[in-house]
């Protein structure tokens, strides 16, 4: 592949990944990545803030008179993970790692800036470094600050290194490409007793190992089956002791959807399966069900650009189309800026580099690094015409 980074801004983004790597840092405490990302833009001449979204840092390669704006962003944050012990770049930090490969998102794009800095096109590129995309809201605290604001933003770019396809991969695709993520907290009241004489009490525990299973009608009964859509329960507590029926019952789980009209409709249906239940077992119930991402839907002029750009540096055999029912925040600032989301495959069985992201073992391959600041980068010039 050919390239237009520097021998010096591979050596940068090399270097700044492992750097990243050994010290992660969980999502609004990213103090010392921050300062490291303000520092390099500086030094590139970019016009920096910092503080945006708590932990956020934005550059602004200004183009005067510039009629567009493109964004570009990376997630910085890390995850509650404890790494496997023995490699070379491994954290420092006991209990955190970057299990999802945002030290090599930050570092692609400061590599991708670098270039861009040196071979301008003749728009306004916004380098976003997002804190706590991992559930935490950080892309809706940063735009709560203005980040799609002053220039105003009129499209956007991210990608994530993805470990299930190998490097040299690269998938996109139009329209959703990964999930929406809702959470639920569900408590169920009953009237507690002895476990000898259940015809005494009100069982919110019968009834909400009831609801578990009915919660899954959304799912098989309820849903168009060419609509993905997952319902699941990750938490349920109830009960101290053996002998004893427990006066309530807490659930939590997720909802994901790749339809925005679904998404729309979720929390009605699963409360009109909720109310039901309780009703059928005379419990009373209190739900807390929270929006966190919208869907990652693609638009489709700025997806079939980025994939002619793929195709020009992998070539039209290794370009894919990817869906998961994971989740991305970045959809918060696509709905607001539409956008494309790519997946840059990371992955090497020769390597052994095979472990599935938020894994103790997950690693990427370095060499998908030049590929994905080499992606970023002829977007954005392709972006603006060039």
């Amino acid at each position: 592949m050919d390239g237009h980074l520097t021998k010096s801004e591979l050596a940068d983004l090399h270097s700044l990944r492992r750097d990243f790597h050994r010290h992660p840092e969980l999502g609004f405490q990213e103090h010392r990545t921050a300062g490291i990302v303000a520092k390099y833009l500086t030094g590139l001449g970019l016009e920096v803030q910092t503080g945006v979204g708590r932990t956020g840092v934005v550059g602004l390669l200004r183009r005067p008179k510039a009629d567009r704006v493109l964004a570009i962003r990376a997630d910085m944050d890390a995850l509650p993970v404890q790494e496997v012990a023995g490699r070379e770049y491994g954290s420092e930090t006991a209990g955190i790692m970057h299990a999802c490969g945002h030290d090599g998102h930050t570092a692609t794009l400061l590599a991708a800036m670098s270039a861009l800095r040196r071979e301008p096109p003749p728009g306004s590129v916004k380098a976003i470094f997002q804190p706590a995309e991992e559930g935490l809201g950080g892309a809706s605290a940063m735009i709560a600050d203005g980040v799609l604001e002053n220039p105003k933003v009129d499209n956007t770019l991210a990608l994530h290194y993805w470990a299930s396809l190998p490097t040299g991969k690269i998938a996109v695709k139009p329209g959703p490409m990964m999930a929406s993520a809702d959470e639920f907290y569900l408590t169920i009241k009953g009237k507690g007793g002895h476990a000898a004489a259940p015809h005494e009490t009100i069982d919110p525990l019968h009834c909400a190992a009831q609801l578990v299973t009915a919660l899954q009608a959304l799912v098989s009964r309820q849903t168009d089956p060419l609509l993905p859509v997952v319902v699941t329960v990750g938490e349920f507590h109830a009960g101290t002791a053996f002998n004893v029926i427990p006066g309530e019952a807490k659930l939590s789980g997720t909802v994901r959807t790749l339809d925005e009209a679904l998404w729309e409709e979720i929390p009605e249906r699963l409360e009109k399966v909720v109310a039901g239940v309780c009703a059928a077992f005379a419990c009373e119930y209190e739900l807390d069900y929270r929006r966190v991402n919208v869907p990652t839907v693609n638009d489709e002029v700025m997806a079939a650009m980025v994939r002619e750009v793929a195709v020009e540096l992998v070539g039209e055999e290794n370009i894919v189309e990817e869906m998961t029912m994971g989740s991305e925040d970045m959809s918060d600032m696509m709905v607001l800026a539409p956008g494309c989301y790519v997946f840059v495959g990371c992955g090497s069985e020769a390597k052994g580099i095979t472990a599935p992201h938020h894994h103790p073992e997950f690693d990427l391959d370095e060499d998908a690094l030049p590929i994905g600041a080499e992606l970023l980068f002829r977007t954005a010039r392709r972006y603006f015409g060039e």
